[in-house]
C-alpha cells in the first residue's frame, strides 16, 4: 500500500513538473498579465485623473475583443504563418503586438485625452484576446483529456501571477512613479512567454486541420449547435460567472471610496488576495480529481456565488472601522475584515474558475480548437464587458451594499442550468461523438 501511494505521488510530481505543465503556466502569466491593465490599473489611474465614476464604469467596454474573439478564431485555425508553426506563429505575432500596445497605452493620457486611450486600450484587449485564442487551443491539444484538469490548475496559477504583478504589483509601483512607468514595465514582463513561445514544440496536429475557411467557420459551428444541450451549455457559460465578474469589474473604485489607500489595496487585495485565488485553483484541481467536472461545477459556484455576499458586508462595516482606527497598522480591523472576505472570495473564485475552464476544454472537438474554444470564452467575457459596463451606474444608483447582493443573486440561473447538462450523478461531461475518449 506504502508503496502504491508513493507512486501515486511520484507519478503526480513527474506530471506538475513536466515540460508541458511549465509551458501552461508561463502562458497562463502571459495571458493574465494584460488583463487588469485595462480594467483594475486603468480604473486606479482614471480615478487619479478625475474622471467620472460613471465613465469608469464604461470603461468595461474596452473588453469588446475578448467576448468577439470568435470572429477571428477560424483564421487561427484555418491558415499557418511560415515561421514556428500554426499555434507558435501566431502566438509570437500576437504577444509583440500585446508589448506594444501597452507601450502605446502608457504614453497616453486619461486627464487629457480619452479617445487615444481608448484606442490604446483596444490594442491591448485585442491582442491579448488574439493570445488568448491561441494558448487555448495550444493547451487544448497539448495536454490529453486526464492532463486537462491539472493543466488548467496550472494554467489558472499563471495567469492568477500575471493579474498579481499587473494589478498589485502596478497598484505599489503607481504611488512610486508614474502610471506611465508603471506601463512601460509590464510590457517588459510579457518577454517570459514570448521566450517559452519560442523554445516550446508545436503541438500535433488532431487528424487533418481545417483546408477551407468553410471547414474552419461553419463546421465547428455546426457540429457544436448539433449537439443535445448546445444552447443550454451556451447559456450556462454566459451566466455561471456573471455575479462575480460584475462584483469585479468596479471593487476598485469600491475600496477606494469606504477609504482603503491604493497601498492597501495593492497590498492586501492584489497581492494576498491573488495567493488566495492560486490556492482556490490548486485545491480545486485536487478535489476536481476526486469529485468530477460536474459535482465540482456545483459545489464551486455554490461557495462562488456566496463568497459575493461578503463584499455587501464590507460596505458596511468598512467605514465604521476605519473611521475609528486610529493608527494604521497591518493588524487593523478594517484591514483582517479586508483580507478575510478577500481570502472566502478569491479561493472560491479560484476554484470555480478551475472547474469552469476544465469544461469548456473538455467539450471542444480537437478539429476545431481555437474556433469552438474560443467561442466558449467569448461568451466567459460578455459579463466582464457588457454586464459590467453598467456597474458603475447600478452602484450609484443602489450604493455598494445593494449592488452586492444584487451580484450575489443573479448567479442563481446559472446555477440552476447544471440540472440540464450536468447532474451531480455524473463525473465527467460527454464528450462530442466524433471524438473517441483519450486513452
Amino acid at each position: 500500500m506504502e508503496e502504491t501511494n508513493n507512486s501515486k505521488k511520484d507519478s503526480l510530481a513527474r506530471a506538475i513538473f513536466s515540460p508541458r505543465m511549465f509551458t501552461a503556466l508561463v502562458m497562463g502569466f502571459s495571458c493574465g498579465l494584460p488583463l487588469l491593465l485595462t480594467i483594475g490599473l486603468l480604473q486606479a489611474w482614471m480615478k487619479d485623473e478625475g474622471v467620472d465614476l460613471t465613465v469608469i464604469g464604461l470603461a468595461a467596454l474596452l473588453g469588446v475583443p475578448y467576448t468577439m474573439k470568435f470572429l477571428w478564431a477560424p483564421f487561427l485555425d484555418r491558415f499557418t504563418l511560415p515561421f514556428l508553426g500554426r499555434r507558435r506563429g501566431w502566438l509570437l505575432i500576437a504577444q509583440l503586438g500585446l508589448m506594444g500596445a501597452i507601450i502605446a497605452l502608457g504614453l497616453s493620457d486619461p486627464g487629457k485625452n480619452l479617445t487615444l486611450l481608448a484606442l490604446c486600450a483596444l490594442g491591448v484587449t485585442f491582442f491579448s484576446a488574439s493570445q488568448d485564442i491561441v494558448v487555448d487551443a495550444y493547451r487544448r491539444e497539448d495536454l490529453t483529456d486526464k492532463e486537462l484538469g491539472l493543466g488548467s490548475s496550472l494554467y489558472i496559477f499563471g495567469y492568477r501571477v500575471g493579474m498579481l504583478l499587473a494589478g498589485g504589483g502596478g497598484l505599489v509601483l503607481a504611488d512610486h512613479m508614474s502610471f506611465g512607468a508603471v506601463y512601460g514595465v509590464m510590457a517588459a514582463c510579457m518577454l517570459p512567454g514570448v521566450l517559452t513561445t519560442l523554445l516550446t514544440r508545436e503541438p500535433p496536429v488532431y487528424k487533418q486541420k481545417p483546408r477551407t475557411l468553410r471547414e474552419s467557420v461553419v463546421d465547428p459551428l455546426v457540429e457544436f449547435f448539433g449537439r443535445n444541450h448546445a444552447i443550454t451549455i451556451l447559456a450556462f457559460i454566459l451566466l455561471y460567472k456573471i455575479g462575480d465578474s460584475m462584483a469585479a469589474a468596479i471593487s476598485t473604485p469600491f475600496y477606494l471610496d469606504v477609504g482603503y489607500t491604493k497601498t492597501e489595496i495593492g497590498l492586501v487585495v492584489k497581492l494576498f488576495g491573488v495567493w488566495a485565488v492560486i490556492g482556490g485553483a490548486m485545491l480545486g484541481g485536487v478535489i476536481m480529481l476526486r469529485l468530477g467536472i460536474n459535482r465540482s461545477l456545483w459545489v464551486f459556484g455554490f461557495l462562488q456565488a456566496i463568497s459575493t455576499a461578503g463584499f455587501a458586508l464590507l460596505a458596511v462595516w468598512a467605514p465604521g472601522l476605519i473611521d475609528a482606527q486610529t493608527a494604521s497598522t497591518w493588524l487593523s480591523a478594517h484591514v483582517l475584515a479586508l483580507a478575510a472576505i478577500i481570502a472566502f472570495e478569491n479561493v472560491s473564485s479560484g476554484m470555480g474558475t478551475t472547474a469552469y475552464m476544465a469544461f469548456m476544454a473538455s467539450i471542444t472537438d480537437k478539429r476545431f480548437t481555437a474556433t469552438q474554444y474560443a467561442l466558449l470564452t467569448s461568451l466567459m467575457g460578455v459579463p466582464r464587458v457588457f454586464a459590467s459596463s453598467s456597474t458603475g451606474f447600478l452602484a450609484k444608483s443602489f450604493g455598494w451594499a445593494p449592488f452586492f447582493v444584487f451580484c450575489t443573486l443573479i448567479a442563481i440561473p446559472g446555477m440552476l442550468l447544471l440540472f440540464k447538462f450536468a447532474p451531480w450523478k455524473d463525473k465527467m461531461p460527454k464528450l462530442p461523438k466524433e471524438l473517441p475518449e483519450e486513452k
